[in-house]
Formats: C-alpha cells, sequence, structure tokens
C-alpha cells in the first residue's frame, strides 16, 4: 500500500463497477479536533485536518480579530497530540469574543448589514488580468497533493502575477483561510495585493476572512453566495467562480481585472463596478 501524505489515512473501501464487488486498498482523508487556547483561556474548537494546526491557529486569531499581528503573540505551541494550540499573547489581558459567526452549514447566520459593519470597502488598486488567474487555478490544483491521493479535502493559495505563494488543505473549505493567514504572518507574507484561489464554495464567512486579510480578489472553481456577493461588492472585492480552461464568470468588481469601470448588463441596466 502506497505511503499517505499526513492528513489521510489507508482505508479498504469496496468498489462496485458493472456489478462486479472489489475490495481496493486506498485511503480516506483524516478530521480531528482542534482545541485553541489564548493565554491558557480556551477560545474555540473547530474540527479540521490534523496538520499544520499551529498556522491554523494562528491564523484563525487573526480573522477573528483576536490579534492584528505576529508581534502580539508571545508564544504558541501544539500539545503532544496535536489536538489543541495554546498561544500566549504579549498582555495578560484577553477577553474572548462573545460571538462566533456562525458557518453556513450550522443552520445559522448572520445579516448583510452586520457583516458588512464589520469592514470599511478595500482602499487598494490593485488590478490583474484574466490570465493571472487562469494560472493561479492551474497552481492550485496543483498545490492539491492530499487531495489527489484520498479527495476530501479543500486547497487554497495565495498567490499574483509571479505565481503562488502559500498553499494550505484541509477538510474545511474556511479552515484552508486561516492556515493561509497563519502562514502569511509566520512567514512575514503580505497578503494584501494578492489573490486568493479556493476549490470551495465562497460563502459569507470565506469572503470575511478574505476581507480581514486585505485580498482585493478571490476566486473559486465553484461559486458565490448572493450574501458574499452583496459583501464582495460593498468591500471592493473581486469575486470570480467557475473558473475553467478558457472562462470564468466575474461576479463583482470587473474592474480589478482591467475590464471597464461600467459593464452593460443583458437587460440594458448599468451596473456600477467601480468606487
Amino acid at each position: 500500500m502506497d505511503a499517505y501524505n499526513a492528513g489521510a489515512q489507508p482505508y479498504t473501501y469496496w468498489l462496485v463497477e458493472h456489478d462486479q464487488l472489489e475490495a481496493v486498498e486506498g485511503g480516506i482523508v483524516s478530521e480531528s479536533r482542534l482545541t485553541i487556547y489564548v493565554n491558557a483561556q480556551e477560545l474555540a474548537t473547530v474540527m479540521c485536518s490534523p496538520i499544520e494546526q499551529e498556522a491554523m491557529a494562528l491564523g484563525f486569531l487573526f480573522n477573528e480579530g483576536v490579534i492584528r499581528s505576529l508581534d502580539e503573540v508571545r508564544l504558541i505551541k501544539a500539545n503532544v497530540a496535536r489536538t489543541s494550540v495554546d498561544i500566549f499573547l504579549d498582555r495578560a489581558y484577553f477577553d474572548p469574543p462573545r460571538r462566533m459567526v456562525l458557518t453556513t452549514g450550522c443552520g445559522g447566520g448572520v445579516s448583510f448589514q452586520d457583516l458588512q459593519a464589520a469592514h470599511p470597502p478595500l482602499a487598494s488598486e490593485f488590478v490583474t488580468t484574466p490570465a493571472v488567474i487562469f494560472t493561479l487555478m492551474r497552481a492550485m490544483k496543483g498545490a492539491a497533493r492530499l487531495y489527489s491521493q484520498v479527495r476530501g479535502v479543500h486547497t487554497t493559495i495565495l498567490g499574483d502575477e509571479n505565481g503562488l505563494l502559500l498553499s494550505a488543505e484541509d477538510v474545511g473549505r474556511h479552515n484552508t483561510l486561516d492556515k493561509i493567514a497563519g502562514k502569511a504572518l509566520l512567514q512575514g507574507v503580505d497578503t494584501h495585493r494578492r489573490v486568493l484561489v479556493t476549490s470551495g464554495r465562497i460563502s459569507s464567512e470565506m469572503l470575511n476572512k478574505a476581507r480581514q486579510m486585505g485580498v482585493p480578489v478571490v476566486v473559486s472553481h465553484t461559486s458565490p453566495t448572493s450574501l458574499a456577493v452583496k459583501l464582495a461588492a460593498a468591500w471592493q472585492i473581486c469575486v470570480i467562480g467557475y473558473v475553467r480552461q478558457n472562462s470564468m464568470r466575474i461576479y463583482t468588481h470587473p474592474y480589478r481585472l482591467g475590464f471597464p469601470a461600467q459593464l452593460r448588463l443583458a437587460d440594458g441596466q448599468v451596473m456600477q463596478v467601480a468606487p
């Protein structure tokens, strides 16, 4: 049996083809519980892939607004079993946030106004090209090493016109953005004037994390949600979906791909896409 990357484990499953049953020695993606502590206080418990837990915890704190830079972190350490990460700040006082935004799959939600108020529009003149988007989508697929072995995980990369800068894989698509944020802090990579490319759906939670990182262009192999599109329009973020070999769908602010500031829709209405 082939060796599997961290985040996957061997598993024998039954394959049915043309009414024939065959046992296949394959693999499945791993999932584990990770508890994040800040100054010895429990902040959150998340389900994630058991890899890059320190980056995951650090990025989670950044994307939730608990920290703004790595300078605020005095120590970060995972336990031996890697089921928890302790982060100690440079300050003794820490008041855990009372609210946690529910994900799309949690059966709850928040309003557009609640989320929109969290951030002002992104003050960035960043513009890229469709060619860069196509190139980065190919780079994202190439970075999906765990996915290529066992499927069942999402991949996100951070890049620019020079190519891929950071990549992350996880069972949770939102976790990949936390890992990207954490890696960026640890490696000193500026996330502004960059492009995020993800394999998963762009939800409002995903868009909120991208805005927290100051990313002006967010790209998906699939679709955005309606709330994500509304937030992107308000925050001056270009959202692109369904990127294929020679096509893509631009949902907000096409000017970030070099297109005109005004685009005329099929029904004759004019869509304002520039500040």
